[in-house]
């Protein structure tokens, strides 16, 4: 797909977030000379063409309470990780869960996933019952919670 000049304001514009308003892309549209309608359709083929992945919110959970972030990172057979992986990603409480290389010797962790609470107890307790329910007792694990925070953004294109 060729980009047009619309296109790359498009993706200017909404590199940046979207508008907290109840129509983002009638906004959107009224900055770079489109329609609503136009912004939709365009999004729509610029994900279809692979050119943006994907579109997500950023949320800022510290400013809504949730001040204790932990990523729990687990050494899975791979055998099982596909299962495990899936299992937890469809958790409430997990808020992101996905696979990285093992790094041997020292890091043999290969499934990672966040889970953010009110204070550590109750994360603590929340991992614990997933370990429960999810019958993960035999899988090694370890809980690192955040210790410093750092500026969350979407990617960056223009």
């Amino acid at each position: 797909m060729v980009l047009s000049e619309q296109d790359r304001r498009l993706i200017a514009e909404i590199q940046e977030g979207l508008p907290l308003t109840s129509h983002p892309y009638l906004e959107i549209g009224s900055r770079i000379g489109a329609s609503e309608e136009d912004v939709i359709e365009r999004i729509g083929r610029l994900q279809a063409s692979g050119i943006i992945k994907r579109m997500g919110i950023v949320v800022r959970h510290h400013e809504l309470g949730y001040t204790a972030n932990a990523m729990v990172v687990w050494d899975v057979p791979d055998e099982r990780l596909d299962d495990i992986g899936m299992r937890l990603g469809n958790q409430d409480c997990v808020t992101l869960c996905y696979q990285r290389p093992r790094r041997l010797p020292d890091w043999p962790y290969n499934l990672f996933c966040m889970i953010h609470g009110q204070n550590k107890e109750r994360v603590l307790h929340t991992i614990d019952a997933l370990v429960d329910s999810q019958k993960l007792g035999d899988i090694p694990h370890k809980v690192l919670f955040s210790g410093r925070r750092f500026k969350q953004r979407g990617a960056r294109y223009v």
